[in-house]
């Protein structure tokens, strides 16, 4: 029997362990509280992951609506009122299927479980058995057939990754919301939800960007925010978090064209991350095999991480349902008057409540997958002669316009005048770029440094820069070096480094 399913996953596991040392070694992303020995599935932000990630946030605002004039954000509230959960189904509903295991203690979503034996069906080869695992799943959990769904697991033979065991308790609903209390006084407090979404927050300002921005269906309306899910299964690194971020755009239609703007999105989104630099073949669709009650139609883009392809944005036609629960529990109308002429009655389309067109993509798994993508190492030979040498370089091969600093700034030596002109040309371009500018270590260290956090240009200032105001800027990717005048350094880099290199290929 081959060994080769064993050894793929054992190489894909030590590629995120190498991701997560990076990522903490060089200030991408940290263990939350780690001097308290850390908090589980929670994390920070570093100096370089900030940066970048705002980056992918600000390019995803401004595709969303600077390159769309029917398209407008808001910033909605993290607490609303208990009844938007209620309408929204969330405090009824909103539940994972967990099973746990008596032999190790552990517990899992049964339908991951499920999900990775159709993964590893499909990587041997077997995609008729992998579909129709993910089919039987998708008709159980439809259904709320828990105990289906437990024994579905016995028959697949899936066992605790811990104990190895199938020793398996019953399938139990279990609801991911944080509640909290809100009110001076323990007795006046009254119960609230940490929003488990961002979408809510859009749909019930629906009227209110309606009338106040002046907008004509079609049109959407974009976010961007922190959401919060008390996630039991939460594991490889920061893709599942119990406190993560999301960019969202609901689009409201008319009644009928909401296929259309589904096809549309899908392919628009796709080509989004595509542009930013995941590569076709490591994206795919995924269509859900369950679907809401409410749902037309749902689909995954999905990015091959080292453990496998996940989740990584939806593109959902949910229907006017939305609309219509918060319209029946506030009691107020959430209908549209659209002027438009039909064609078939040559009279206005009239009131109606607009049909929903969502994409909604994780920011820390766009992070995750930007990193992971970028994360290469490449066999490089130096020197000439008896003196060359062969070495592995690391470095992160990120689209200069989100890679957290854009250019660095080399003095040769720190004497002779060149750190003072180095920082001079610091000075002249850091109202445009993020720069940094290292004095100590050879220089080649400094490249090195600047490599492994993704930085696209580095300039070294010599001593011929102060006889003809010329420097060396050098490539990350091919390690090519170009003589250019100081002059020519913010257009040359501005150009490089412009969300306009990614729109264009939209």
């Amino acid at each position: 029997m081959s060994n080769a399913p064993q050894k793929a996953a054992e190489t894909a596991e030590n590629t995120l362990a190498d991701i997560v040392s990076h990522a903490k070694e060089y200030g991408f992303v940290f263990p939350s509280s780690e001097i308290y020995d850390g908090l589980a599935a929670v994390y920070d932000y570093g100096p370089n992951g900030v940066e970048l990630k705002n980056n992918l946030k600000q390019l995803w605002w401004r595709a969303m609506t600077q390159l769309n004039q029917n398209v407008v954000g808001i910033d909605a509230a993290i607490f609303m009122h208990p009844l938007t959960w209620k309408a929204s189904g969330h405090v009824d509903g909103f539940s994972d299927p967990m099973i746990d295991n008596l032999d190790s203690k552990k517990r899992y979503r049964a339908d991951v479980l499920l999900e990775e034996k159709a993964a590893e069906y499909e990587k041997n080869g077997e995609k008729e058995r992998a579909d129709a695992l993910l089919a039987e799943m998708g008709r159980l959990l439809t259904a709320e057939d828990l105990a289906g769904v437990r024994q579905l697991i016995i028959d697949e033979k899936i066992a605790c990754p811990v104990s190895k065991t199938s020793n398996w308790t019953e399938v139990r609903q279990f609801n991911l919301m944080f509640s909290t209390q809100i009110g001076a006084v323990a007795g006046d407090s009254s119960l609230i939800y940490l929003r488990p979404e961002t979408a809510q927050g859009i749909f019930v300002n629906f009227l209110n960007v309606q009338k106040s921005a002046r907008m004509n269906i079609p049109f959407g309306i974009a976010q961007i925010g922190k959401a919060f899910r008390n996630e039991i299964v939460a594991r490889q690194f920061i893709f599942r978090m119990r406190e993560f971020e999301q960019m969202e755009m609901q689009f409201f239609v008319r009644p009928g064209t909401e296929d259309e703007w589904y096809d549309k999105w899908k392919e628009t989104r796709r080509r989004w991350h595509e542009a930013i630099g995941l590569p076709a073949e490591k994206l795919r669709f995924h269509d859900h095999d369950k679907l809401a009650f409410y749902a037309k139609a749902a689909v995954d883009i999905e990015y091959e991480f080292p453990f496998g392809f996940k989740e990584m944005e939806g593109i959902h036609s949910r229907t006017n349902h939305d609309l219509s629960q918060h319209q029946q529990y506030s009691r107020k109308k959430q209908n549209y008057f659209d002027n438009d002429i039909n064609p078939e009655t040559g009279k206005p389309y009239g009131n109606y409540v607009p049909f929903v067109v969502e994409t909604s993509v994780g920011a820390d798994r766009l992070f995750l997958a930007t990193l992971c993508q970028a994360f290469q190492e490449e066999t490089i030979t130096e020197g000439e002669g008896e003196e060359q040498k062969t070495k592995t370089r690391k470095f992160l091969k990120l689209h200069p316009a989100i890679a957290p600093v854009k250019a660095a700034i080399f003095p040769l030596v720190r004497k002779d005048g060149l750190p003072e002109k180095a920082t001079e040309i610091f000075n002249a371009l850091r109202h445009d770029f993020r720069l940094v500018m290292e004095e100590k270590d050879a220089i080649g260290k400094r490249y090195t440094r600047q490599d492994l956090i993704g930085t696209p240009f580095c300039i070294a200032v010599d001593h011929q820069t102060l006889e003809d105001n010329t420097v060396t800027v050098r490539h990350r990717d091919s390690r090519e070096q170009t003589r250019m005048p100081i002059s020519e350094l913010r257009s040359y880099i501005g150009e490089a480094v412009s969300f306009s290199r990614i729109f264009e290929k939209l």
